[in-house]
């Protein structure tokens, strides 16, 4: 079964590496294992997060790209779409078909016509313009809805912590 989900991380990894998209450095943690991933992620210019690098792990289920993978930021995050323990928590993640609570559209999950690159563009994506209203982490998520400058303070810290900039 290892086959072909294989060939396609591979090609993945290749394309990534010829035409790498701005801000993300991604690949296999190690050549004999490449359903293991990780990822730099540059914060996207004009957001809070802007200039930060931020470390992230993807793994790859065995029926990729049937099934999504799972993203995991590995340094602390605060965001509204990131859970407290780093999961990443946006459409593009999530199995494919109908949302069973209704509020994601089947053509915002999961396909495998998707790819890596797709889903870390979401993310960084994500970073820019959070989904309030799918408060993966709710305390991050009321602090972006009732105290922006406050919730900019936190990924201000976070930002220079990825930096290893005293905070």
């Amino acid at each position: 079964m290892a086959g072909s989900p294989l060939r396609r991380l591979m090609a993945e990894y290749k394309q990534l590496t010829l035409n790498p998209p701005e801000g993300i450095i991604a690949g296999p943690i190690d050549e004999e294992n490449f359903f293991e991933w990780e990822a730099l992620i540059t914060g996207p210019e004009g957001t809070c997060f802007e200039g930060g690098v931020f470390p992230a792990r993807l793994v790859f289920p065995p029926d990729y790209p049937l099934s999504p993978p799972k993203m995991q930021f590995t340094c602390e995050m605060f965001h509204p779409n990131i859970y407290p323990d780093g999961r990443v928590c946006i459409s593009i993640l999530h199995a494919p078909g109908d949302d069973p609570m209704g509020y994601e559209s089947s053509a915002e999950r999961w396909s495998p016509v998707q790819s890596v690159e797709k889903v870390l563009l979401s993310v960084i994506s994500m970073l820019a313009e959070p989904n309030e209203e799918s408060g993966a982490n709710v305390d991050a998520a009321k602090m972006w809805r009732e105290d922006r400058n406050q919730f900019y303070a936190i990924a201000d810290k976070l930002v220079r912590k990825s930096l290893n900039i005293p905070v």
